[in-house]
């Protein structure tokens, strides 16, 4: 076996399925020694920031590994952005670059893609990744690999491996798997007691579920736990999409000012709000009605539980949910009993087929008219109205950079979601984004993926013209993307009514084998409610005066 034997052997060992990447000169070597082993698929996309946003959706979706393969500096510092933004929503990707040999290290020259130094690249990852290694030295690489990976997996974060290309083929010994880390059972059981000692002590107690559930694979059994303790339950702005198939008393998503009034009411009323594994940022709660009391709180994040004034180190969050499910009864829960709990969100259906222009609402509906009559889809989501569009569409897996906020991400998302699980995914992007890596699309005629994307074209930045509307740059050029949907291998329908776009996304479910681009035109100034609510609160708490 040789050093890419042994590495892409180990990859598959801890779950990875897929590598989308792009060769270059430094990392040619290791692009053959894919190929010809056949140990993990292949997919080359068009563009680095393409390759990381579709590893990182495949892994968010399939709740494992993602694997993004790069040459070295040209190659990955292009995928600094996506790889930073799988750093913020804790993705467990593994990015994989080529580097130059030992002897070119010697030689004296500079050489073509080096920036500051040799290794100012592994300086830069450093940044945004948990842990890393130079695969510099074949006998000891195993252990460097072995670690690397249970530290993706453990932390749930990026990782990076270099690889120099006069080692791809040196001999080297197979990996194996360092053990799970463990935990202090004492403590988790002194967690358990004084967690249920709080929710049974409440009059109003609620779950709110963020993404780390997704990411460490346990949402089933999040689920379970909701309904033995008889906890009714909304996702965070991070987390929208989870438990989309469980059986559990799911609200909605909490949105603060931006959401249903009910579901903010009881998410901020409530004297213990359990959440589990939710990021406390400005996207989730950035527009509160009126600021969460941490103190009522339960935070189960990073590894970590916080209840008031007391924090529970080294608590890995499957261990927790385990422990709650072991000793989990029934609470009382007076809201709900006394009839004042909140109904679930009930999400627009019924598109009017007429020559009315068309806003993102009646986009929202359209797509529940069609799932309600052919099933549910999963959704990859640009930022933008297009994202805040989603919130309206019935619960359904989604994958978004809802914190990051990182425009690009939706068209190479939706293909990694393809190729990672197979499932036919609706992709939702706004035309400024699709302008950036929208032409990964070329690629699904190689391998048979067909999505139906769904442009948002208001010829505008329009989010940020939300924010500031005197300004002209925020002004985009009308593209014709339908128009080109044909010489990328897809097909394309240009849009400007409601009957056009009923008809449309109807037809491109029906068609197969290609992908299907519906453009939808719509007026500038025309906006989802959700985010007009949004950014009303966020210029609400910019305004308000500093305590």
């Amino acid at each position: 076996m040789n050093l890419s034997q042994a590495l892409l052997t180990a990859l598959k060992d801890h779950g990875a399925r897929e590598i989308f990447g792009i060769p270059g000169d430094f990392a040619l070597g290791f692009f053959r020694q894919v190929e010809e082993s056949g140990i993990l698929p292949l997919y080359t996309l068009s563009h680095e920031p393409g390759v990381g946003f579709a590893a990182d959706a495949s892994a968010r979706f399939n709740s494992r590994l993602g694997v993004a393969a790069v040459t070295y500096g040209a190659g990955a510092l292009n995928m600094v952005n996506s790889v930073a933004s799988a750093y913020a929503e804790k993705v467990p990707l593994v990015v994989i670059s080529g580097a130059p040999g030992a002897g070119e290290r010697r030689n004296g020259l500079l050489l073509h893609h080096q920036t500051k130094t040799l290794d100012s690249q592994l300086a830069m990852f450093r940044e945004i990744t948990c842990d890393q290694v130079v695969l510099d030295d074949p006998k000891r690489a195993p252990a460097d690999i072995a670690r690397v990976l249970r530290s993706c997996l453990t932390h749930s974060l990026p990782v990076y491996i270099e690889l120099p290309r006069d080692l791809v083929t040196a001999p080297c010994a197979a990996v194996g798997m360092n053990p799970v880390p463990g935990y202090d059972r004492d403590a988790l059981d002194a967690c358990v007691r004084e967690l249920l000692d709080r929710l049974r002590a409440a009059q109003a107690p609620m779950l709110m579920v963020g993404i780390e559930i997704k990411r460490f694979g346990i949402e089933e059994k999040v689920a379970k736990l909701a309904r033995l303790l008889n906890l009714p339950v909304v996702t965070s702005f991070m987390g929208r999409g989870l438990l989309a198939d469980a059986d559990a008393l799911l609200l909605g998503t909490y949105l603060g000012v931006a959401g249903a009034p009910d579901i903010t009411h009881a998410v901020e009323s409530s004297d213990a709000l359990l959440m589990l594994g939710v990021i406390l940022s400005d996207t989730n709660f950035g527009v509160s009605e009126q600021k969460i009391d941490m103190r009522k709180s339960i935070l189960a994040l990073d590894g970590r539980v916080t209840m008031g004034y007391h924090m529970y180190p080294n608590m890995p969050l499957e261990a927790l949910v385990d422990g709650l499910l072991e000793r989990a009864q029934r609470l009382r829960n007076v809201a709900l009993e006394s009839g004042g709990g909140v109904a679930p969100h009930v999400y627009p259906h019924g598109l009017q087929a007429d020559e009315e222009s068309i806003a993102p609402m009646d986009i929202a509906r359209a797509v529940n008219d069609l799932m309600a009559e052919s099933g549910r889809m999963p959704i990859a989501s640009d930022i933008g109205d297009c994202l805040f569009t989603a919130l309206d569409i019935e619960n359904t897996a989604l994958v978004a950079p809802g914190y990051y906020a990182t425009m690009g991400y939706g068209v190479p998302a939706g293909l990694g979601l393809q190729a990672g699980d197979g499932q036919r995914p609706l992709i939702l992007v706004g035309d400024g984004a699709f302008q950036m890596t929208g032409w990964e699309l070329g690629n699904c005629q190689r391998y048979g993926w067909d999505p139906i994307v769904i442009v948002f074209n208001n010829c505008s930045w329009e989010m940020l013209r939300t924010f500031q509307p005197e300004s002209g740059f925020n002004n985009l050029s009308d593209w014709h993307f339908a128009d080109m949907a044909g010489p990328l291998g897809g097909q394309g329908y240009r849009v400007s009514t409601r009957r056009e776009l009923g008809e449309a996304l109807r037809q491109a479910h029906r068609t197969r084998g290609k992908f299907q681009l519906i453009e939808a035109m719509i007026p500038r100034g025309v906006l989802s409610d959700t985010l007009v609510r949004f950014v009303s609160g966020v210029r609400r708490l910019q305004q308000a005066p500093q305590q």
